[in-house]
């Protein structure tokens, strides 16, 4: 019975002081003597976790955003728990404890003491920095000599460090420049006389017409022509030797008459007053310089045709772009006039010397030009793709720290590690680098805050750089 007694006072008591705490809460009262009176106190001692290392600063008992460089009191008298310099605020979870961790098993050599703000400068002995803070000693082991840097992973997740795979990627950008159409310089045709002529007809054809080859153009009364004719006719009606025949058939091919006309004259035995000259090729009339009844003086241009069924884009390539350039490369070719149709291509000659005002150089394109919609000097828009079909090694741009002078790329190894190696890059686009040297695929490269791990290891290089305290055991 009366043990029953005494558990019913506890629990009264304890249902007392919750509601006194729970009244004082509400109006602001201190509760330090309840929380001693119910070990509250003791209770979260037992639970804070005991740091190694010099004071750094002090933080409120409650774990209130509030901090103090010197000792300090709460309101209520509570002294600021102090913050050593083992102790680490990180998001990881801390593994247990074992006695190698708490020192049971005797205790770490302090290989020197750093700087709290991260500066170059060590020291053999404790001392503060300008500021009162204390440095923060570094103990055997932590400190490996190598180009290995360690990082807590609280404080990888707080800066968002992120990684990736370097693999096998087609590397390739698009240079995007203007250019114009121009007629291919092999498919024009001019019509000319090799002897003095007399114009009598010139066919219903202007400029910007379509022909056919075979079509007819003029009809012309040349007397070199009709001389040669009648030499050819003497010949045959005296029955003149195979050598004296194509004497006068060769006269009349170097005057430029076509073969079917000679035929014609052979076969007829007569010499036509007026010859007929037709179209070479199928084409566009780019010149007519003939009317009817002129005379034309021996390589006068009549008429000047061009084949457009397949037309050159010529392309101003900037200086630094041209490495990216080869031939054969595809092309893709909008034109202005012509919206939402576009043409495909390819390189087929890079011309050889740069432009000394442009510091470009030209690019040809040689292009299908189906029912003759691309005029010659229209502009077009010009995509040419660089890089080579094969795959290679590429991690993505972010992952690259140029310096200007080195490209750098940060190895992720693990649990923390990192590695800082210098590559050697290729060529870049959509997003993507080339690494020649430096990377194998499969690599865990940095692609995200590489910046602040690539700051740490200057850091740790600097320090590695100063001479090594000698500490005494």
């Amino acid at each position: 019975m009366k043990r029953v007694a005494l558990t019913g006072l506890a629990l009264a008591a304890v249902v007392a002081a919750g509601a006194g705490g729970y009244w004082a809460g509400i109006r602001g009262l201190p509760v330090a003597g309840l929380r001693e009176w119910l070990g509250v106190e003791a209770t979260l001692a037992a639970a804070e976790p005991t740091g190694t290392g010099a004071v750094i600063y002090y933080q409120d008992p409650d774990r209130e955003p509030a901090y103090s460089a010197t000792p300090r009191r709460t309101g209520d008298g509570r002294a600021f728990r102090a913050v050593r310099a083992g102790e680490d605020v990180s998001f990881e979870d801390r593994p247990p404890a074992t006695a190698e961790a708490t020192g049971q098993a005797g205790p770490r050599r302090i290989l020197y003491y750093r700087n709290p703000m991260g500066l170059p400068d060590t020291s053999p002995v404790p001392k503060k920095d300008s500021m009162g803070m204390d440095y923060i000693p570094v103990y055997e082991g932590e400190d490996d000599g190598g180009s290995v840097v360690r990082v807590s992973l609280g404080k990888l997740q707080r800066t968002g460090v992120r990684s990736e795979l370097a693999a096998q990627r087609v590397v390739g950008r698009l240079v995007r420049v203007p250019g114009t159409v121009q007629l291919d310089e092999r498919r024009i045709s001019v019509v000319a006389t090799r002897s003095d002529a007399f114009i009598n007809e010139v066919a219903n054809v202007t400029t910007g017409d379509r022909v056919t080859k075979g079509q007819m153009l003029l009809r012309l009364y040349a007397p070199d022509i009709a001389t040669a004719g009648a030499q050819l006719l003497t010949d045959l009606n005296i029955g003149g030797r195979d050598s004296a025949l194509g004497g006068a058939r060769q006269r009349l091919e170097n005057l430029g008459l076509p073969p079917e006309a000679i035929a014609e004259i052979e076969r007829t035995r007569k010499v036509p007053l007026s010859m007929t000259w037709r179209a070479p090729r199928d084409g566009v009339v780019l010149e007519r310089n003939v009317v009817d009844g002129m005379k034309a003086a021996p390589g006068d241009v009549l008429f000047r045709l061009a084949d457009i069924s397949t037309i050159w884009v010529l392309a101003d390539v900037p200086e630094f772009d041209l490495g990216a350039v080869r031939l054969g490369a595809p092309v893709t070719i909008r034109a202005r006039s012509l919206p939402g149709r576009t043409f495909e291509g390819r390189v087929s000659l890079i011309y050889p010397q740069v432009g000394e005002a442009t510091r470009a150089t030209r690019v040809r394109i040689e292009i299908a030009n189906p029912g003759g919609v691309l005029l010659p000097n229209m502009y077009a828009e010009v995509e040419i793709g660089t890089g080579d079909a094969a795959p290679v090694v590429a991690v993505p741009d972010s992952a690259v720290i140029d310096t200007g002078t080195r490209q750098v790329v940060i190895i992720d190894r693990g649990e923390g590690r990192f590695e800082p190696r210098e590559v050697k890059i290729g060529l870049c686009g959509e997003g993507f680098t080339e690494i020649r040297e430096g990377i194998a695929e499969g690599d865990r490269v940095v692609v995200a805050a590489n910046f602040l791990i690539d700051a740490e290891s200057n850091l740790k290089a600097a320090l590695r750089g100063l001479t090594p305290p000698q500490v005494q055991p």
